[in-house]
């Protein structure tokens, strides 16, 4: 097998594309063939060594990926060799094969290709387990997803709508907000062009959203805050911007809103039974066209380092997808 092996977290110019023998699965662990992998956000902050998981040295980046059963280890009964999986298990998916923990290999259905279900589970589970869970989104209730293009924007834009509420996505460039519209987004608000708090009174006839859906932080931050509804609920869901915000904390007392933290893997962690179900329900939306990854564009497993580049330069809608 060959991996891109981090052996030194001091950035993705320090991976290098290794031929490593391959893993027989222990106890509780299956072998996969991997077809996809696709890249988030925190597969960066790894190899830079500022992701709150730290791996033991050397390690394979890619958490999130997809492909097919080879070998199974002792006490796995719910997946045979062949079967096709995606999985998410924080290291190992930026290579042609890794061992995966079972229980965290999630079966993909006839007519699931594998680079739909690389970029299927990180995405649709957080903005499932935001949406449903923490927000208690009702239908006809207004949610702003801030970052709208990226892949949990786009991921909360079709899951907002598959519950009934109303989006306003707001997003960097034209380009991103047309993307938006595509999705199923009532409005969009290009921040680079237009001032957020005066779009979203004037698209909310000065109510403000019921929902702000953040995973970008940064700037924006406040000015959402400030225009949000009366008994809003602010959902803290990354700070893919930069910078982690200070909001004044009058501003949840002058609006009776919550701030509301989105944790969805120590949701699965803490909580397996209930992710289990998300989970299910997601595949079922899946089926039924209800939702669909967006891929920016497929690239070849050799060309992580580019994939990485464009990644960092914030013109990716939707994900990038490697594939083997």
């Amino acid at each position: 097998m060959h991996a891109w092996l981090c052996e030194n977290p001091t950035g993705v110019d320090a991976l290098t594309w290794k031929e490593l023998p391959t893993p027989t699965p222990g106890p509780g662990q299956v072998l996969i063939q991997i077809e996809a992998a696709s890249l988030n956000f925190p597969d960066l902050l790894i190899v830079q060594n500022k992701y709150q998981m730290k791996p033991e040295l050397p390690f394979v980046p890619g958490s999130e990926y997809a492909g097919k059963v080879q070998a199974v280890g002792e006490g796995v009964t719910h997946l045979k060799v062949g079967q096709s999986v995606a999985c998410l298990s924080g290291t190992g998916g930026f290579g042609t094969h890794t061992l995966a923990p079972a229980k965290l290999c999630m079966p993909l259905p006839a007519g699931f290709p594998a680079t739909d279900g690389a970029a299927f589970i990180m995405t649709y589970a957080t903005s499932h387990h935001a949406l449903v869970d923490r927000a208690a989104l009702k239908a006809g209730e207004t949610v702003l997803v801030l970052g709208a293009a990226g892949g949990v924007g786009t991921a909360a834009i079709q899951i907002a709508k598959a519950m009934g509420a109303k989006v306003i996505a707001a997003a960097s460039t034209d380009e991103k907000c047309a993307l938006c519209t595509t999705l199923g987004a009532d409005a969009t608000i290009n921040y680079s062009t237009q001032n957020l708090r005066e779009a979203l009174k004037t698209l909310t006839e000065g109510k403000g959203p019921d929902v702000v859906y953040d995973p970008v932080g940064g700037e924006m931050a406040e000015p959402a805050f400030r225009s949000i509804a009366w008994r809003g609920r602010y959902l803290v869901v990354g700070f893919a911007g930069g910078p982690i915000p200070s909001l004044p904390l009058n501003l949840p007392l002058l609006k009776g809103a919550s701030l509301v933290g989105v944790f969805w893997g120590e949701f699965a962690r803490r909580e397996p039974q209930a992710n289990a179900a998300m989970m299910g329900e997601l595949a079922q939306w899946y089926g039924q066209g209800k939702i669909k990854p967006v891929l920016d564009r497929t690239m070849p497993m050799n060309e992580l380092k580019a994939a990485y580049t464009l990644m960092g330069s914030r013109s990716v809608m939707g994900k990038l997808v490697m594939v083997n």
